[in-house]
């Protein structure tokens, strides 16, 4: 887990307000490993908000796990804005959540090519209500644990956005 005060203040207040706004959470990660649903799970009182998360870090994973399409991560590669909502639509349709937040990046050192540099995360969030997100970070090559924050930080944020919906 992310030892952050900033994250955690960040996580209660989420888990509050969703818990609140009776609005239930299904992670999938690939880069950051379960992070997200780790720093949401340490917050007391979470099992009202997080139903599930899922860490498909290998292609089979994703597929198997959340049903991503293995010709769409063949055409695309698993760091892309289609994977990203694939995962995040498929997390949403094998949880009983309300709003899913998927994430797959490239958080290095190595792994990296001049189309998908290291620091590239690809985010998806779907809302049970049908409404689609999509965010793209370029971190940039800050170190693997700098951008697995980072990538928490930003899935923090779309959940917070989410509740505006």
């Amino acid at each position: 887990m992310i030892d952050d005060t900033e994250l955690l203040d960040r996580a209660e207040a989420l888990v509050a307000a969703y818990a609140e706004a009776g609005r239930t959470i299904v992670t999938a990660e690939s880069c950051t490993g379960g992070l997200v649903a780790g720093l949401l799970t340490a917050v007391p009182g979470s099992s009202a908000v997080v139903e599930r998360g899922y860490v498909t870090y290998s292609n089979e994973a994703k597929a198997e796990a959340i049903g991503v399409p293995m010709d769409l991560i063949y055409r695309h590669g698993a760091v892309s804005e289609d994977v990203a909502r694939a995962m995040a639509c498929g997390a949403l349709s094998a949880s009983r959540a309300t709003v899913a937040v998927a994430i797959t990046g490239i958080a290095g050192p190595g792994g990296g090519s001049a189309e998908k540099p290291v620091g590239l995360v690809h985010f998806g969030l779907a809302l049970r209500d049908g409404g689609r997100r999509h965010l793209e970070r370029r971190y940039g090559d800050l170190g693997r644990g700098a951008i697995r924050r980072a990538a928490v930080a930003d899935a923090l944020g779309l959940l917070e956005g989410a509740l505006a919906d």
